[in-house]
């Protein structure tokens, strides 16, 4: 492979906003987020920032914990997974970074359209019914989170892998990675 198709093939780690996901998802985070007291104002809600989408097909809501290992890196992207029956929630519990790669809804994922972002600790994402993304990516050893997604009848689970030509890789050498 040329360099300049290696770097062609190299994703950009962007910084997880609301504003940069909103194709993909919600971001969930309490940050710059409206709340109200609840509690004898002991404790401040901030409602609804995602929606769960699963009841296709009458599928439940459920919420499960995910511990992950990092992967080795640079990584080559070579599948994506989406969930065309409901919504897909991570919320990390131990507050670490984590990665994200997603592409956009469509019936296979474009390889020049997939994105990375990188969360702060403080930030989950809720990938909408459909979105394809690579599964979780922990940066930290036995990284723990808190998942919310569809439990139910139908296959909810959709795998493309890429040819060698399209695949795409992802590298931690970018600036904006935490120290």
């Amino acid at each position: 492979m040329s360099s300049t198709t290696k770097a062609a093939n190299e994703l950009k780690i962007e910084v997880l906003s609301k504003e940069a996901f909103a194709p993909f998802g919600d971001v969930i985070e309490a940050d710059n987020r409206e709340f109200f007291f609840i509690n004898n104002g002991s404790t401040k809600r901030f409602h609804q920032l995602a929606k769960a989408d699963t009841e296709t097909f009458g599928g439940n809501t459920i919420i499960s914990i995910f511990e992950a290992t990092p992967l080795d890196y640079p990584l080559q992207i070579r599948m994506l997974e989406r969930h065309p029956l409901g919504s897909q929630a991570f919320m990390p519990l131990l507050r670490h970074p984590f990665l994200i790669v997603v592409a956009p809804f469509a019936e296979k994922p474009e390889p020049t359209a997939i994105r990375a972002f990188i969360s702060n600790g403080k930030q989950g994402v809720n990938y909408h019914k459909g979105i394809w993304h690579h599964p979780v990516l922990a940066l930290n050893s036995d990284d723990q989170f808190l998942v919310v997604d569809r439990s139910g009848e139908g296959d909810n689970c959709d795998e493309y892998f890429f040819p060698e030509s399209d695949i795409r890789t992802l590298s931690l050498s970018s600036g904006i990675l935490p120290k």
